[in-house]
This record gives C-alpha cells, sequence and structure tokens, in this order.
C-alpha cells in the first residue's frame, strides 16, 4: 500500500484539523505533521500554556472524536526543515493548491510515497513553499465557488491518492 503523510501548513482551525485527523485515520495516512500555526493537540513537553493547549485540544477532538489519538502527528518541525526530511525518506513533495501549473487531481499519476502539503484555508500555500514542491495538484471546480474547504479538498485527494491513482488507464 502507498505511503501517504499529510503536512497541514498554517491551517488555521482546529475544527479543520480535527476533521483531518478523522479523515487521516480512515484513509491510513501515516502520519499528519501540523507545521506553522496549525493548531496541534496537547503533546509531551507542550510549551504552550496550560489552558490554551487544553482548549485547542477539546476543539480539535470535537471534529476528530478520537483520531487525535490513533493517527500519529507530529507538531515538532518547521515546513522549511521537514520538506527536505520527507524527500530524503524518498516521498515526492506534493501541494494541494489552485495554480496555473498545478495538474488535475484526476490526471496525476505516481508510484512514488507522497506528502501531501496543504495550506492556509484563505491563502492557501505560499509561494516559496510552492517552489519546494515536486508537483501542485488541484481539484477542479465546475461551480461558482473557486475553491472547497482545505478539509474537503484534502479528503478528495487522499481518497484519489489511495484509491484510484494507478488503478484508472
Amino acid at each position: 500500500m502507498r505511503k501517504l503523510v499529510v503536512v497541514a501548513h498554517d491551517i488555521r482551525s482546529a475544527h479543520n484539523i480535527g476533521s483531518l485527523l478523522r479523515t487521516c485515520d480512515g484513509l491510513g495516512v501515516e502520519c499528519v505533521y501540523m507545521t506553522g500555526y496549525t493548531p496541534h493537540p496537547l503533546k509531551k513537553n507542550d510549551d504552550r500554556l496550560p489552558h490554551i493547549a487544553s482548549r485547542v485540544t477539546k476543539l480539535i477532538h470535537k471534529t476528530a472524536l478520537g483520531a487525535e489519538s490513533s493517527v500519529k502527528w507530529n507538531a515538532s518541525y518547521t515546513i522549511e526543515e521537514l520538506i527536505p526530511k520527507l524527500r530524503s525518506k524518498n516521498y515526492k513533495i506534493i501541494g494541494l493548491e489552485l495554480v496555473p501549473d498545478a495538474i488535475p487531481l484526476q490526471d496525476f499519476n505516481s508510484t512514488d510515497r507522497i506528502a501531501l502539503i496543504l495550506g492556509n484555508e484563505i491563502r492557501g500555500i505560499t509561494k516559496d513553499i510552492l517552489e519546494m514542491c515536486d508537483d501542485s495538484v488541484c481539484i477542479q471546480m465546475l461551480g461558482k465557488k473557486e475553491s472547497l474547504n482545505v478539509t474537503e479538498a484534502a479528503s478528495m485527494a487522499l481518497f484519489y491518492l489511495r484509491y484510484i491513482m494507478n488503478t484508472v488507464q
């Protein structure tokens, strides 16, 4: 089975992180890396004020429903140090972003391990981080809205990467 990891960078909503953890549990994601100011559950040697760490953990739990305990996650790295670390472990770094040169998700194909980068709910993935990616993929929109919620987009992309890619000829 293909190895998948997710990098959630500068996600602002604890509810989105909880939902993402639940999705990653269901789709067998190896690890969720939380970088930038992405909220994360309480961790060993947490340096946040206890009442803040507790509140954020409760908000994440509201949508994760326990997945914060069943999915491996890490909130120790900056994205600038994480990407080379993942690349050294033979992960292909893929940004999920609506940019002109992005490959439509349904046309993307790879046999590699994949690290899927997710960006901020409003601004997406910054240009400097996109330049660190091997490829960008996008979900083509058919309606009037230009994008999906980050967790919904991640769910679609992860399902495709787990079950559909490499099976459609």
